[in-house]
């Protein structure tokens, strides 16, 4: 049977990012993130409800985000769901929490007109390269369904790309 672990979230910080080492150097951070969700119910009036997810975030990804990510930024997460358990110290009883960890992390405009987020150069950071548009290294998209991997036929290759 086929398995599925997959979590794409948009929402808002409601701390600044958490950052933090494991002992062999490894960057984690945590994040929380408030996702709104609006409807109209049967009577036709607006309801709105917010959650709150747990992210945790590893290695570049979470050093960019307290970096560059702040108390009330937008960010899109894509991840995988995992259970934490642990016996809770004061009631020896079991405790568990489902939180989500990032393998992706897009930073999103802040809806003030700017990138927002307090980098030195307006929410770019340093470089110029903005990493909302960036994907991983690591990971590479599947081709999309229906399209061809060969270029059109029309297509000649320019070695003066300047990319």
């Amino acid at each position: 049977m086929a398995n599925l672990n997959k979590v794409m979230l948009i929402g808002n910080l409601t701390r600044d990012p958490e950052l933090r080492y494991t002992p062999k150097g490894t960057a984690v951070a945590d994040i929380s993130l408030a996702i709104n969700r609006i409807w109209n119910n049967e009577q036709n009036v607006r309801q709105e409800e917010t959650i709150f997810v747990e992210v945790t975030l590893w290695g570049r990804q979470a050093e960019l985000a307290q970096q560059y990510l702040s108390k009330g930024r937008s960010c899109y997460i894509e991840g995988r769901l995992q259970m934490d358990t642990w016996d809770d110290k004061e009631t020896g009883k079991k405790r568990n929490k489902l939180k989500v960890i990032g393998e992706t992390l897009q930073f999103l405009p802040d809806g003030k007109g700017g990138q927002g987020g307090g980098s030195p150069q307006g929410g770019q950071p340093q470089g110029g390269q903005h990493q909302a548009n960036r994907q991983p290294p690591q990971r590479s998209a599947p081709p999309q369904q229906g399209a061809s991997a060969a270029p059109p036929a029309d297509f000649a290759e320019d070695d003066d790309i300047p990319f």
